[in-house]
């Protein structure tokens, strides 16, 4: 879920001092744990009290019946959301200072306080010790001006997506909108190679991998003429078209210091898309029960919490009005700064985990305006996959969007996170509240949806899917058991991708 935003204009609030997450029930949407079985536990990690909650939960799994599965598996969950969260936290005060005089080689102590307590550099306080997390360091100059300016010279810079700043492909989309009879224009055919490679010995020799590897469906207008071209091993199992999270399934038999490899390739057509939106014939959501679903709570992440709630009524100062309501909105979240992101499935509660921490990536952006949305009376949804660039360029990344419905317009795109663009004209400057680049495939339609066929093991990410899954039967492969590759050829008009993989 990385990509990057320009924004630094609002101070950093402070860091929330322990998170928790939901245990997701095996092959199933992730569901909030009894309160009975882990509730005090989720509260004693929320305070970093690791130990005792680690005592409490070998306590209570002697005593659970063998019958109470889920409640056995929301406890192991909390002993494994420890362990993702000391991976994500591993800098003590002096690791995470080395990395900073990295690129500020006189950094001074009392700098370095300022900037912790400012809530700059993210941490947690973990049974009276204080860990920073891994990328604390890089994020930093993200968040702090003063910081920047204390960088080395020749320090790299953050870079940005191709599409993030304004460009003369933003200028020809909205004029092949105006011209075109459908918001979808600028059609390209796209070949793409996804891998998932598991690392040489992580599973014993002779026992059976199992992946999971992000597969797109056909979208009308936005993404279509999907075609499968193969896999690496044959046989991939593909998701039925209207799984929300959709995959194609793949197993392979380990073999001693060997990585085991999985790979899928296919091709599909994307689109770009504006919708020029007159603010005043936006007229007032209609009871439709196909809406519904969008405008409900979904726990864990999209909750309409006091807190949220008292967000909204700062930023809306009354407005109730749809278009400006979501204008509002959106503009607010657009200036919370980027910063990159522990794993969501250490997060309790997403959205307003990036309205508390002062910075937050796509997919939590993308989650806290969809929970503002929805709790003004707003129906907003979730999209995320990757975005890429052109053949030249080679940039590719993770990257979470969403839409919101607009009657009479329907539903329109939103991407928060790359927000408003860097123009004095108001249609390309407001891109990508109706709009969206053509050099994206969604690979999800929602988050937290289970998979086809379930996994048996916890899932590395609970919320999106982006990069994939592995297991075997030992349990849940992490993610620094293996890595992912995203390869793509956009394609000359009238080519066609390799009919091997």
């Amino acid at each position: 879920m990385d990509t990057v935003v320009r924004k630094l204009l609002l101070p950093a609030m402070a860091c929330l001092c322990a998170v928790i997450v939901c245990a997701p029930a095996t092959g199933s949407v992730p569901q909030a744990p009894a309160a009975d079985v882990t509730g005090d536990v989720v509260t004693m990690i929320d305070s970093g009290r690791f130990r005792e909650a680690q005592q409490a939960v070998q306590s209570r799994l002697a005593l659970t019946p063998a019958t109470d599965v889920a409640g056995a598996e929301a406890l192991r969950f909390q002993q494994e959301r420890m362990r993702r969260i000391r991976l994500d936290f591993s800098l003590d005060e002096r690791a995470a200072k080395e990395k900073l005089r990295h690129w500020i080689p006189d950094l001074r102590d009392e700098e370095f306080a300022r900037w912790d307590a400012q809530g700059r550099l993210e941490h947690l306080d973990i049974d009276g010790q204080r860990w920073y997390f891994n990328r604390a360091p890089s994020n930093l100059f993200r968040l702090s001006e003063e910081a920047r300016a204390r960088r080395r010279a020749d320090a790299p810079m953050p870079v940005d997506g191709p599409f993030e700043s304004i460009t003369p492909y933003h200028a020809q989309v909205i004029a092949a909108a105006r011209g075109n009879r459908t918001a979808f224009v600028l059609p390209q055919r796209v070949a793409v190679t996804q891998s998932l490679v598991v690392k040489a010995d992580a599973v014993p020799a002779g026992e059976t991998v199992r992946a999971w590897i992000p597969y797109p469906r056909e979208i009308p207008g936005q993404q279509e003429h999907l075609q499968w071209i193969g896999s690496r091993p044959a046989g991939a199992r593909i998701a039925p078209a209207d799984t929300q999270q959709r995959t194609a399934y793949l197993e392979a038999t380990a073999v001693a210091g060997q990585p085991t490899q999985f790979e899928i390739r296919y091709a599909l057509t994307v689109s770009a898309r504006h919708t020029a939106i007159d603010p005043s014939t936006v007229q007032p959501t209609p009871h439709d029960a196909a809406l519904a679903p969008y405008l409900a709570e979904h726990a864990p992440h999209v909750r309409f919490t006091p807190a949220l709630r008292a967000y909204s009524q700062r930023v809306l100062q009354g407005e109730t009005r749809p278009y400006e309501v979501a204008r509002l909105l959106f503009n607010a979240v657009d200036q919370i700064p980027w910063a990159g992101a522990r794993e969501y499935s250490t997060l309790s509660n997403i959205s307003e985990h990036a309205l508390q921490a002062g910075h937050a990536d796509c997919g939590q952006q993308t989650l806290l305006l969809i929970t503002l949305l929805r709790m003004n009376g707003i129906p907003a949804r979730w999209q995320s996959g990757m975005v890429f660039s052109d053949n030249a360029t080679g940039y590719s990344n993770l990257h979470d969007w969403g839409a919101v419905y607009l009657a009479p317009y329907g539903w329109l795109p939103m991407d928060v996170t790359t927000g408003a663009l860097d123009s004095t004209d108001p249609v390309l400057r407001d891109f990508y509240f109706g709009g969206l680049d053509g050099y994206r495939i969604a690979f999800n339609d929602d988050f937290g949806q289970p998979f086809v066929p379930a996994k048996q093991h916890f899932r590395s990410e609970t919320v999106d899917s982006q990069r994939g899954e592995a297991e075997w039967a030992g349990g849940n492969l992490y993610f620094d058991q293996w890595d992912y590759r995203f390869q793509w050829q956009v394609l000359p008009a009238g080519g066609t991708p390799s009919a091997t993989p």
